[in-house]
């Protein structure tokens, strides 16, 4: 029997749950879709927030022979495979999900078919294309962004599903509560349907009845899904807050805080690349020079959680934020591009030094671009003192190192070299 997720997938636009700004009346994509012409597209959203359901649709609507690849399973032979098929049909459709697990050589294989014409692609991801898919592929293809489902069309799905489906009319469904089922769900309309088929069944397992009674309450949820999370809104104010009470742990040293705000974003099934990702910026943005080998960390944390996924990811984002919270702190770095870029706007497009000019052409010598240069390299110590800035703003300290061993070094080391031109 197929799981309640499949039963309850739509085949019209007017059944599908969200993505009005889509598929709404007057929409772009219903537009295409009403007058027969759909351009080669991805779908960029969240999981279950509708990809597969809408590439369906579209089929199904216009009537198309429909093939269809997983990404994680498939690979070049299967692609040519089905390109060689479509070109015996007319407007074949060919979805793929989790386009991004495709690599270069085989995205470069849809190339050709979908320039010519032979296949109409629609992609699936949850990744955000412009790092997933090749340039060539996407500038050949509409990007349409889903959006997550909201708790209205969550909880509308639930009750349609306890009106429509032929399985779940047996029941006697009393739907009391509905944090639990969403929360644990993380908004996945798959998941959620799934889960709820799953309450259902297991709970009135021992019933003897004609037409068995069962009451969703949160605590009737998690006892069933054997999950005790705490509950966290991925999309709400509490992703924000809790991302911020992260951060501002690890800026402050204190790894047990840090590793606290980790779990809470883990156990709501937060994006393993969001967390990752702040933690890269935070390397630079709160420790900087203060210690270099923060960065390189984090920048390995974040490769490795890409490679890796949950949930042994958990295991690589704690090292890093105990690494991180633990690591002397400078936010130099930062005040450094700020007053430069602070100096640029007061400033505006200040001349380059002469001296420090390009000079590939003889016009450009003979107008003295680069005279009087001196190359570091060529005097004691790989330093002789001469001017970089323009002349306007000559002497402006831009960087000032941190109170810390690894800058005060820094600052040792620049003014050796500057005596007191930047007051070092």
């Amino acid at each position: 029997m197929a799981p309640l997720s499949e039963r309850m997938r739509p085949v019209t636009l007017e059944a599908l749950a969200g993505q009005q700004h889509l598929v709404g009346k007057g929409s772009i994509l219903r537009t295409a879709i009403e007058s027969g012409k759909i351009p080669s597209m991805i779908f960029w959203g969240p999981p279950g927030s509708g990809k597969t359901t809408i590439a369906n649709i579209i089929a199904h609507t216009l009537h198309l022979p429909f093939h269809q690849l997983s990404a994680i399973s498939s690979g070049v032979k299967d692609v040519r495979e089905v390109i060689e098929k479509a070109k015996q049909e007319t407007n074949a459709v060919l979805f793929i999900d989790e386009i991004h697990r495709f690599n270069k050589a085989q995205q470069d294989a849809l190339l050709g078919a979908v320039e010519k014409g032979i296949i109409t692609l629609i992609g699936a991801t949850t990744e955000n294309p412009s790092f997933e898919v090749i340039s060539a592929l996407l500038s050949r293809c509409q990007v349409y962004v889903l959006k997550p489902l909201n708790e209205n069309d969550l909880i509308q799905l639930l009750k349609n599903a306890m009106q429509q489906d032929d399985i779940l009319k047996n029941y006697s469904i009393s739907l009391q509560e509905t944090e639990a089922l969403i929360n644990i769900s993380g908004g996945d309309a798959r998941k959620l349907l799934n889960l709820f088929e799953l309450i259902v069944t297991v709970s009135t397992s021992t019933q003897g009845k004609e037409k068995k009674e069962v009451a969703i309450t949160n605590k009737l949820v998690m006892e069933i899904a054997q999950k005790k999370i705490a509950l966290y809104d991925k999309q709400g104010e509490q992703h924000y807050d809790i991302i911020s009470a992260f951060i501002k742990s690890i800026r402050g040293s204190d790894p047990n805080a840090a590793v606290y705000w980790l779990a809470r974003m883990i156990e709501g099934g937060e994006d393993v690349k969001f967390i990752a990702r702040r933690l890269l910026i935070l390397a630079s943005e709160d420790i900087g020079n203060a210690n270099p080998n923060a960065l390189l960390l984090a920048n390995a944390t974040f490769d490795a959680v890409n490679k890796i996924g949950w949930p042994e990811s958990q295991l690589i984002l704690s090292q890093c934020a105990i690494y991180l919270a633990s690591s002397p702190k400078s936010n130099s770095a930062t005040t450094a591009i700020g007053a430069a870029a602070a100096a640029v706007k007061q400033y505006g497009d200040l001349p380059v030094p002469l001296h420090i000019r390009n000079a590939p052409t003889a016009l450009m010598k003979n107008l003295d671009y680069g005279k009087g240069y001196k190359y570091s390299h060529a005097y004691e110590g790989n330093f002789d003192e001469q001017e970089y800035l323009p002349a306007k703003i000559s002497g402006t300290k831009i960087f000032d190192p941190g109170k810390n061993i690894r800058e005060e070094e820094l600052r040792k080391f620049l003014k050796s070299r500057w005596k007191d031109k930047y007051g070092y």
